[in-house]
C-alpha cells in the first residue's frame, strides 16, 4: 500500500498542479535547442547515411490489400481474452484508471522479478522511447550512440531536440558491433541505444555478449535496450537485460504488447529501469497517461494468456520457415530473423518492387541499404505468406 501511495505522490508532485495537463518539455523548460522534428515524405523512418526507405503516393496504393505485411503486426490478435476484457471494461470508460494501472504494474513487476517502482507504463513502447529521448536531450546537448541500421524512433526524437547521433554500422552478420559502439562513447554521450532483436534487420546480438556490454557500459552512461521482439526470438542465443537492474545497473528495458500479444492498435507498453531513473522522466512527463481504461484490462488478460502467446510464437515460426524455403528456391539470401519479419536484398529497384507488389495487393517495406535494394516483409498468416511468395515469384 505504501508503495502505491508513493507512486501516486510521485505522479502528483509538480504535475497535478498544472490542472492535470503535462506540459511538453519545450513549453515547460524553454524552447528546444534543435530543429523541430520534420517528416520527409520520401524517408520518414530510416533517415540515416546507410538507409533510405521508399513510400508510395496515395494515388498508387492498391484499392484492396490481401496481404498486409508492412508493419510487423501480429495477424492472430488481439487474443479473445483481451477482446473480452475490453468488452467487459468499456462500461467504466468514463473513469480514470490509476488504480487499475497500478494493479497491472504489480503484475508486470512480478513477471519481471523487480519491484513495482521499477516499471513505467506507456501507450506502446515507442511512446516511452520518445519520452526518454525528450527528457535526456531536451537541453539540446550530447550525443546518442546506436547501431546503424536500427529502429529510429528514439534516435529521431533525440536529433529533433538537438542531440548528435553517432551511428555505428552493424557487423557482417548484422548484429550490433558492441566493441565499436563502446569505443564510440565519449564525454558527450548521454545514452546508448540497443534494439535486440534489431529492426529492420531482424538479427540478434548474443545474450551474454550484450549482458557483459550493458553491465560494463552502464557504469558510464545509461543503456536503453529495446526488447520489442524478444518473445519471438525462437532458437536465439539471447536473454532480457532486466536482470541487470537487480545489480543496480543503469539500464532501461522497453517491452511492448504490440508483437507477441497482438495488441498493436490497443497501445500498451512498459519500460523497466532503476526507480531513480524513472523519477527523472516523471518530473517532466508522466508515464501511463496515454493508456485507455480498456487497454489496461486487455493487457492484464493477455499477460495471463500463455496459450495465445505460445500459439503466436509457433505460427510465426512456421510462417518464417515457409518463407525461408521459398526465398531459398528463388535464390534470395535473407538475414536470419528472430522477429516477425525478414529482411533480404532484391534485384529489382526498391521503389519499383514496392509499386509492383502493391499492385498485386501485397504491402511490404522497401529500402536502399548501402545503395542496394532490400525488402522487409512481415510474417503474416500462411495465406498472406503464400500471396507474398506468389507475387514475388512473378517478379523474379
Amino acid at each position: 500500500m505504501n508503495q502505491k501511495m508513493d507512486r501516486r505522490n510521485l505522479l502528483k508532485s509538480g504535475l497535478m498542479a498544472i490542472g492535470g495537463m503535462t506540459l511538453a518539455p519545450h513549453l515547460s523548460m524553454g524552447a528546444f535547442a534543435g530543429a523541430p522534428l520534420s517528416l520527409d515524405p520520401e524517408n520518414r523512418i530510416y533517415r540515416s547515411p546507410m538507409v533510405r526507405e521508399y513510400f508510395l503516393p496515395d494515388d498508387l496504393k492498391a484499392p484492396k490489400i490481401i496481404a498486409k505485411l508492412n508493419a510487423n503486426e501480429n495477424p492472430y490478435g488481439p487474443p479473445m481474452s483481451a477482446q473480452k476484457a475490453v468488452a467487459d471494461s468499456v462500461k467504466n470508460g468514463n473513469r480514470y484508471a490509476w488504480k487499475e494501472m497500478y494493479d497491472l504494474i504489480d503484475k508486470i513487476a512480478k513477471k519481471e522479478g523487480v519491484t513495482a517502482d521499477h516499471i513505467m507504463m506507456g501507450p506502446g513502447s515507442s511512446d516511452l522511447l520518445e519520452k526518454v529521448a525528450l527528457v535526456t536531450f531536451m537541453k539540446g546537448k550530447g550525443n546518442i550512440v546506436s547501431a546503424d541500421p536500427c529502429y529510429m524512433s528514439l534516435v529521431q526524437v533525440a536529433k529533433s531536440v538537438g542531440a548528435t547521433w553517432k551511428p555505428v554500422p552493424c557487423t557482417d552478420d548484422w548484429s550490433h558491433d558492441l566493441k565499436a559502439m563502446e569505443a564510440a562513447i565519449d564525454s558527450e554521450t548521454k545514452l546508448v541505444y540497443v534494439c535486440n532483436p534489431n529492426n529492420p534487420t531482424g538479427a540478434i546480438t548474443k545474450g551474454q555478449d550484450l549482458l557483459d556490454f550493458c553491465s560494463r557500459v552502464s557504469e558510464k552512461v545509461p543503456v536503453f535496450v529495446d526488447e520489442a521482439y524478444i518473445e519471438l526470438a525462437v532458437g536465439a542465443d539471447t536473454q532480457s537485460m532486466v536482470s541487470l537492474l537487480t545489480q543496480k545497473k543503469n539500464v532501461i528495458v522497453a517491452r511492448t504488447f504490440s508483437k507477441i500479444m497482438g495488441m498493436a492498435g490497443i497501445r500498451v507498453g512498459y519500460m523497466v529501469a532503476l526507480p531513480s531513473y524513472l523519477e527523472t522522466i516523471n518530473k517532466i512527463t508522466r508515464g501511463g497517461m496515454g493508456i485507455s481504461y480498456t487497454s489496461i484490462f486487455a493487457a492484464s488478460a493477455s499477460l495471463d494468456d500463455k496459450d495465445f502467446q505460445g500459439n503466436t510464437r509457433k505460427l510465426n515460426h512456421e510462417a518464417k520457415l515457409y518463407l525461408y524455403e521459398n526465398l531459398d528456391k528463388m535464390g534470395y539470401k535473407y538475414i536470419p530473423s528472430y522477429t516477425n519479419f525478414v529482411l533480404f536484398p532484391v534485384t529489382i529497384p526498391a521503389k519499383e518492387l514496392l509499386t509492383k507488389l502493391n499492385a498485386k495487393g501485397v504491402s511490404v517495406r522497401t529500402f536502399d541499404i548501402l545503395n542496394k535494394p532490400w525488402c522487409r516483409v512481415s510474417l503474416g498468416t500462411m495465406d498472406e505468406m503464400k500471396a507474398f511468395v506468389g507475387a514475388l515469384g512473378q517478379l523474379s
